[in-house]
């Protein structure tokens, strides 16, 4: 019997993409966000979530897919990347969803424009492919620094 995962779905433009439960620790309305000058294009800023002081990243912008227009769908997925709490931008959080591992597929090469280091496979179902993305590489090294010295500031 394969593995199943658990994921949460979420909307960059009319895409659905996915990422492990395990990595999310919180799915939050948008909230005001204190810019940070000098900072990347796609760093937001900083706001206050779960007791802490978190970056602020509009991952459409970070994934090359324009800047975010918000509504009241648009959410912060808080997250825990490289042992540091980051705030996501998202268009929408849609549902949980089950999924077995033996329906995931390695990245491929180039996926629309989105480099592939951020892609960790593409699930077949049902309703189409979703995209999973691999957190751990959304942001780098120096990104991380950049980030730590936001929340620093």
């Amino acid at each position: 019997m394969a593995e199943v995962n658990k994921y949460i779905l979420f909307k960059l433009k009319n895409q659905t993409f996915g990422v492990e439960v395990s990595q999310v620790i919180s799915i939050e309305r948008l909230q005001e966000i204190t810019e940070v000058p000098r900072t990347s294009e796609f760093i937001k800023g900083v706001t206050y979530i779960r007791e802490k002081t978190t970056p602020v990243i509009d991952l459409k912008e970070r994934l090359l897919m324009d800047e975010a227009k918000s509504t009241d769908d648009t959410r912060i997925l808080v997250v825990n990347i490289n042992s540091m709490q980051i705030g996501l931008i998202v268009d929408a959080a849609t549902e949980v969803k089950d999924i077995d591992q033996s329906v995931i597929d390695p990245a491929p090469e180039l996926i629309g424009g989105v480099k592939e280091t951020f892609i960790k496979g593409v699930a077949r179902l049902e309703s189409g492919l979703l995209i999973l993305l691999e957190l751990e590489s959304i942001i780098d090294p120096n990104e991380t620094n950049e980030l730590l010295e936001v929340v620093a500031e």
